[in-house]
């Protein structure tokens, strides 16, 4: 009974994950919102019957996909399916619904790593030449466009300047990869737990942003990439990248220590919701200025134990 009933949910969620998948191919309008309900298939499937049934499943669906479509399509199922699995396997596990977001998240990342490589290898497209190559023409369309309204035009300097910014962007690709990975691992576990909730009667749920920890250990990886920092001053190679990369993407995360230690003040020393709210839209509209003091609250928050001293002090 139990392995038809496994193989039922099987065929149906392939079934519905094929559908969301044409839906997201040749409907934009709703596009967007069917690529993120894309891993939601796997993850309840996995959540019911772990990894292995839904690797089998993956596999059906990918090979669907290929004969539905086309061997362009591949990449898709194996980024959903693998931030999918990911995810469905901790909630399986029950583990906590950050310990489940960080397995998700590592699922997407690796899926999205092997498109760049299926394209690459493929296709012989190089994503980073390609998003420079994107980056030049738009500036050079900029440029022309100035020079027809007969706006004044870039100086060399500026050019160089903003040459350097966009060279920036490119190096920071691995910081944005993980961040889409984990806006699409919240979005996808955050729908995976209403689903659940309603279908099996449990009740997972994501705890309050005020609770959010990070480990102690973020700081020193943010301390090191810093040090590191100020004795590669060259912007090019290996080890600057991969430095850069470091302190960008533990800073977003110290960053987001901050915005709960607010939350968490708020809620302790009863304040209205709107400060902590408040404070968000600021640091967007202010973030030269803001997003460094709520980036050090945050250090501060995870190396002294501040919300500790603030119980402690409350009792």
């Amino acid at each position: 009974m139990n392995q038809s009933k496994q193989l039922t949910d099987g065929v149906l969620l392939t079934a519905i994950f094929m559908a969301l998948m044409l839906i997201a191919a040749f409907i934009p309008i709703i596009s967007l919102v069917a690529a993120f309900l894309l891993p939601v298939p796997f993850i309840f499937y996995a959540s019911r019957y772990d990894w292995k049934p839904a690797m089998v499943m993956l596999i059906a669906a990918s090979v669907l996909s290929v004969l539905l479509t086309s061997i362009i399509s591949l990449p898709l199922p194996l980024l959903m399916g693998l931030g999918g699995i990911m995810a469905g396997s901790a909630i399986y596990r029950n583990f906590s619904a950050y310990e489940t977001l960080a397995r998700g998240t590592i699922g997407f990342v690796i899926g999205m790593v092997f498109i760049f490589a299926f394209g690459h290898l493929a296709f012989q497209v190089n994503l980073v030449t390609e998003i420079n190559q994107s980056m030049q023409e738009s500036l050079t369309m900029s440029q022309d466009m100035m020079a027809q309204f007969g706006l004044a035009e870039l100086s060399e300097e500026q050019v160089n300047m903003v040459t350097e910014q966009l060279a920036m962007l490119t190096d920071l690709l691995p910081v944005w990869v993980a961040v889409a990975a984990l806006v699409l691992a919240w979005i996808s576990q955050w729908v995976s737990y209403k689903l659940i909730n309603r279908l099996e009667r449990k009740q997972l749920c994501f705890p309050p942003f005020r609770s959010l920890r990070l480990p102690v250990s973020l700081i020193w990886i943010y301390f090191f990439a810093l040090i590191l920092s100020f004795f590669n001053q060259e912007q090019t190679g290996m080890l600057y990248t991969a430095v850069h990369n470091v302190l960008m993407l533990t800073g977003i995360f110290m960053t987001l220590q901050g915005f709960s230690f607010i939350f968490y003040y708020a809620h302790t020393k009863r304040m209205s919701k709107a400060l902590p709210i408040t404070s968000i839209i600021l640091t967007l509209f202010l973030p030269f200025i803001l997003l460094y003091l709520v980036r050090l609250l945050g250090i501060i928050d995870i190396g002294f134990s501040l919300r500790d001293r603030i119980s402690n002090d409350k009792t």
